[in-house]
């Protein structure tokens, strides 16, 4: 998910007004959005996964786990984030109600932070095996559960890892905004690797690279401003889907969000 906003100007009222808001949460596993960067490579030095796992373990937090908490106090671009966030998480929940099958259906949610995701299918009968790079979230994850649901916690089960070291194979693979912390030719790998573990389905969110989010994304490269810390990078949705297409996956639905600070395209894709 990238920063979306309706012209420059707004955008840079929005930073001045707030130094310490991020431009979108292109990610997050949902989440922060960092310094903003155009490109599909990886820049020279730059460890994307060291880089997400210190600032998500640290000062990320912090931000992010009270941008995700419907309580928890933020300001306007903050606020804004949040309700796109949830809006994604709510069009794959959708996805699942409209199946109707999500009791005892297995779910593997890759990049899970806080649960935003997990927590509703696990309410929703699933059996869930959650993971972040990130301790710190997956911590909060299970704690939240823990609070919210103790009696479904033997249909849980929470753990510290990316995502090229989970394993198992689960009905449905989800991964709802990591790929915005990694480029191209490293987000192609992952999906290959969530599709080995993916029995009947994968859903993958995305921020689409398009002519025009790709200008406000350079806009935002005049606004860094101190709170951001990883990089952002958009993905075409033509290399999304023939990523899930050599991985023997077609895709079914698609959804979108899009609001002034946050975008993401989300994609089902099933099983040939």
């Amino acid at each position: 998910m990238a920063a979306f906003v309706p012209s420059s100007a707004a955008f840079a009222s929005a930073f001045t007004a707030s130094r310490n808001a991020t431009c979108a949460p292109l990610a997050r596993q949902s989440r922060g959005v960092a310094r903003v960067s155009g490109g599909v490579r990886m820049a020279a030095g730059v460890d994307d996964k060291a880089v997400v796992t210190e600032y998500f373990n640290n000062k990320g937090f912090d931000r992010w786990n009270r941008i995700y908490s419907e309580d928890g106090e933020v300001n306007k671009v903050q606020l804004d984030i949040r309700n796109g966030h949830a809006q994604t998480v709510q069009t794959v929940l959708q996805w699942f109600d409209q199946d109707d099958n999500t009791d005892a259906l297995t779910v593997c949610d890759a990049g899970c932070g806080v649960g935003s995701l997990s927590l509703p299918l696990l309410y929703r009968g699933a059996v869930v095996t959650a993971s972040d790079i990130s301790e710190a979230m997956v911590n909060e994850a299970k704690r939240r559960a823990q609070q919210l649901m103790p009696h479904l916690m033997n249909k849980a089960s929470f753990s510290t890892m990316d995502l090229e070291s989970i394993t198992g194979t689960y009905n449905t693979v989800c991964c709802i905004d990591v790929m915005i912390h990694y480029p191209t030719e490293n987000a192609v790998q992952m999906i290959a690797k969530l599709a080995q573990c993916a029995e009947k389905r994968l859903i993958i969110s995305f921020a689409p690279k398009t002519l025009w989010y790709l200008i406000l994304k350079r806009i935002g490269d005049f606004f860094p401003g101190p709170s951001k810390a990883t990089r952002a990078y958009l993905h075409a949705e033509d290399d999304v889907r023939r990523a899930l297409e050599n991985n023997g996956f077609k895709v079914r639905r698609t959804g979108f969000t899009g609001t002034s600070f946050y975008f993401s395209r989300v994609l089902e894709a099933v099983k040939e």
